[in-house]
């Protein structure tokens, strides 16, 4: 089962740290020390399909060789701010890539395998888009 651990340094400061002991510097709103919780939602729902999407393509062999997913979030104006719409745009590169490959890649890993869209799909909305960059000799 999968477990963590946060311990506050100072002030608006902390640390989030899983049982591998990987680490990561959170912070309030009033810290620019480290990431805010919210942004780190957005964060893990692009790693989790990021995962998805790179494993699906490499099975149908047609593997990236780039993906960045550009991630934003609309907050409800008022506490708790939960997300209500959250759009994810992935820029990925690979020869012998296909839209409908990427499309369909995209499509099942957040209606099937990614555990993080899983979860947050009940509050909030979850629009891709994608783009096929050009291959560089």
């Amino acid at each position: 089962m999968p477990s963590t651990t946060v311990r506050w340094v100072t002030g608006q400061q902390f640390v989030g740290m899983d049982e591998n002991k990987h680490a990561v510097v959170l912070s309030g709103e009033n810290d620019p020390n480290g990431m805010r919780p919210s942004q780190m939602l957005l964060i893990a729902l692009s790693a989790c399909t990021a995962v998805d999407v790179v494993d699906i393509l490499t099975k149908k062999r047609q593997p990236p060789s780039s993906l960045e997913i550009l991630t934003s979030g609309e907050h409800e104006p008022e506490p708790p701010w939960a997300y209500r719409k959250i759009k994810l745009t992935f820029r990925i590169g690979g020869k012998n890539l296909t839209e409908k490959a990427v499309q369909k890649a995209i499509k099942l890993s957040e209606e099937k395998y990614c555990s993080v869209a899983a979860t947050v799909r009940g509050v909030a909305e979850i629009t891709t888009e994608f783009e096929i960059l050009p291959e560089e000799d």
